[in-house]
């Protein structure tokens, strides 16, 4: 049974059986994400249940315009963007600073993220600015596609581009800072 056809069953039926299966399903990858976002064990279980929460009462604003994950994922990601910007009371994540960012000439290719030592790219991804990790994390950890981040951060697909490359020049250079006397 499709994604899709669980949710509709749920909804036409109200038998918790079958969002049980769609929990089962994505829990893991839900705390997954809210634990790489927001570093915090007992933080991230609690935003999980929440998450979950938020995915049951709006189950029927859910279309088939996207795939159920990437519906989910944008429930999750902007849960825990709106977390973070509250807990830390600074202003908002995605600002016009990083629109001032200056471009960068050429862009950093993938094979030098993929060469850091897996330690050292922890490290790196642990001292860049959340954001720049979600969408980093989006394209190579979770492998979405250009088009499903875009949805997802409701942004146009050329401004995901520009991100990601802003996001890859900025690893390079933090590394760079953390790291010296290596080579990228």
């Amino acid at each position: 049974m499709t994604d899709f056809e669980l949710v509709q069953r749920f909804l036409s039926t109200q038998d918790p059986a079958y969002f049980n299966v769609l929990y089962d399903k994505y829990s893991s990858k839900v705390y997954s994400r809210c634990i790489s976002l927001l570093k915090d064990v007992a933080l991230a279980q609690d935003a999980t249940q929440e998450v979950f929460v938020k995915i049951y009462l709006n189950l029927s604003k859910f279309s088939e315009r996207s795939q159920f994950s990437t519906w989910v994922y944008s429930i999750t990601y902007n849960f825990c963007i709106d977390l973070i910007r509250r807990k830390q009371k600074q202003q908002a994540l995605f600002t016009d600073d990083m629109e001032k960012t200056p471009d960068v000439a050429d862009e950093v290719p993938d094979e030098e993220l993929l060469a850091m030592e897996v330690s050292r790219l922890k490290d790196v991804m642990d001292n860049i600015p959340v954001g720049d990790k979600a969408i980093l994390l989006m394209k190579y950890h979770d492998d979405m596609q250009i088009k499903e981040i875009a949805e997802v951060l409701d942004k146009t697909e050329s401004a995901i581009k520009m991100k990601l490359k802003r996001a890859k020049y900025k690893v390079q250079t933090t590394y760079q800072s953390l790291y010296p006397s290596s080579e990228a």
